[in-house]
């Protein structure tokens, strides 16, 4: 489970990412040098093992391998790039890619990328 910590005035994220992807580090220290202060907004839950926690929550622990899934402060569970669009709008630098990414002429484009990536990344892992 996360470590919850007491944040004043925020919404706080939790993200489940895959702390056995090489990539998906990366993306999350990438993340967390671009966020500076704002980084306490987030908290990040390696989803490595935790596949009963994961439907618990009531994320399929396959589809969490192949997308990102974001618990927001009104207790929903956004995925996809949907999540990504939240993640990126708690970092002023990234705020405009949030809102290019949502563009409705980008986001089925970058869904398919995404998705090809992704799908291209587990079948190297042996997990698809």
């Amino acid at each position: 489970m996360p470590a919850e910590t007491s944040r004043p005035n925020s919404s706080p994220l939790t993200v489940y990412y895959d702390g056995d992807c090489p990539k998906c580090i990366r993306d999350r220290d990438t993340y967390q040098k671009l966020s500076g202060a704002s980084n306490e907004q987030v908290c990040w839950f390696d989803i490595t093992g935790q596949e009963n926690r994961l439907r618990e929550l009531g994320i399929d622990p396959q589809q969490a391998l192949a997308e990102l899934h974001v618990h927001d402060a009104d207790g929903r569970i956004v995925s996809e790039l949907d999540a990504y669009i939240l993640l990126m709008a708690k970092v002023p630098k990234l705020k405009p890619l949030a809102w290019l990414i949502g563009l409705p002429i980008i986001r089925p484009l970058l869904a398919k990328l995404y998705h090809w990536q992704v799908n291209r990344r587990l079948r190297r892992r042996g997990l698809l």
